[in-house]
C-alpha cells in the first residue's frame, strides 16, 4: 500500500513538474510576444512582406500582359537588390522577417482558447506563416549576401529529394494538400474579412479602403498559394519533380489557359493590394 502511495505521489510530482514546464515556456513566450524589442523589428516584416508582395504583384502584372518575366519571390527581391541601398533594404528586410516569424511561434504556444480542435488549427496556422516568413527571411538574407537563388529551382530540388524519400509522393502530395488548405484559408479570411481581428482598423474613408484591400488582397494571395499547392499535387501524381514549380510555374500555367493572361493581371493587381494593406498593417497591427 505504501509502495502505492509512493507511485500515486510521484506521478502526481510528475504531473505538477509537466505543468510547471509548460507554464514557464508560455511564460517565455508572453515576455517575448509583448517585448517592444521584438514588436518593432516584426513591424519591419510585415512592411518587408508588402514590398514583396508589392513587387511580386508587378512582375505578375507584366507576365500577364507582355508575357515577359517570371513572377515568384526571388524575382521581387532581385527587384529591391538593383535599387540604390538595395541591400540595406535587405538586410533590414531579413531582421524584420525573422523577427516576425519568431512572433507568429510565440503566438502558436500562448494558444489557449477555444477547443482543442480549434488551437491545433490556430497553432498550425501560426506555424505554417513562421515557417513561411523565415523562408522568405533566408531567401532575402542570400540576396543580401550576394548569393541569391532561384525560388523554382529551390522548388524542384526540395521537391525531387522529397519524391527519392520512401514514400516522396505522399509526402508531396500531402504538401500540395496542406498548400491547398492554407490558400484556402486565406480566401477564406479575405472573403469573411476575419483579417480585422489583426489591426486596428481606423474609422471613415480610411479604414473602409484598407478593408476593401485586405479583402483583395487575401482573395488573390489564397489564389497563388493554392495554384502553388495543385503544383505539388501534379508533381506528386506524376512523380515528377520539374512540375513542382511553386508560384511562377502556377501563374505561368494559368496564362495558357483561355482569358489566362487577363486572369494573371487581375491576381497582380490583388497581389499589389496585398502588399499595400501590409505595409498599412506594419503600423496597424495588434500584439
Amino acid at each position: 500500500m505504501a509502495t502505492a502511495h509512493g507511485l500515486s505521489d510521484a506521478a502526481a510530482e510528475g504531473k505538477a513538474r509537466v505543468s510547471d514546464g509548460k507554464a514557464q515556456v508560455r511564460k517565455a513566450a508572453r515576455t517575448a510576444g509583448d517585448s517592444k524589442l521584438l514588436e518593432i523589428p516584426a513591424r519591419v516584416g510585415f512592411a518587408a512582406s508588402g514590398l514583396v508582395q508589392l513587387l511580386l504583384g508587378g512582375l505578375a502584372v507584366q507576365l500577364g500582359a507582355a508575357h515577359v518575366g517570371e513572377a515568384d519571390q526571388t524575382g521581387a527581391l532581385d527587384e529591391v537588390a538593383k535599387i540604390p541601398g538595395g541591400f540595406i533594404v535587405l538586410w533590414v528586410s531579413a531582421i524584420g522577417l525573422f523577427a516576425l516569424a519568431l512572433w507568429l511561434l510565440t503566438e502558436a504556444v500562448l494558444v489557449r482558447a477555444g477547443s482543442a480542435g480549434d488551437r491545433w488549427l490556430r497553432r498550425g496556422q501560426h506555424l505554417s506563416k513562421a515557417v513561411a516568413y523565415a523562408v522568405l527571411g533566408l531567401t532575402a538574407l542570400a540576396f543580401a549576401q550576394g548569393h541569391p537563388s532561384h525560388a523554382s529551382a529551390t522548388t524542384r530540388q526540395a521537391s525531387a529529394g522529397l519524391l527519392a524519400t520512401p514514400g516522396g509522393q505522399l509526402l508531396l502530395g500531402a504538401l500540395g494538400l496542406v498548400t491547398c488548405a492554407v490558400g484556402g484559408y486565406f480566401l477564406v479570411k479575405g472573403v469573411r474579412r476575419r483579417f480585422r481581428s489583426d489591426i486596428d482598423v481606423p474609422s471613415g474613408a480610411a479604414g473602409h479602403g484598407i478593408v476593401v484591400l485586405g479583402v483583395v488582397g487575401y482573395v488573390a494571395k489564397g489564389v497563388v498559394v493554392a495554384l502553388a499547392g495543385v503544383a505539388f499535387i501534379l508533381a506528386a501524381i506524376r512523380a515528377q519533380a520539374a512540375t513542382a514549380t511553386g508560384l511562377a510555374g502556377g501563374l505561368a500555367a494559368l496564362q495558357q489557359l483561355p482569358l489566362g493572361g487577363e486572369i494573371v493581371v487581375v491576381l497582380g493587381l490583388g497581389l499589389i493590394a496585398s502588399g499595400i494593406y501590409n505595409v498599412a498593417r506594419a503600423w496597424l497591427a495588434r500584439f
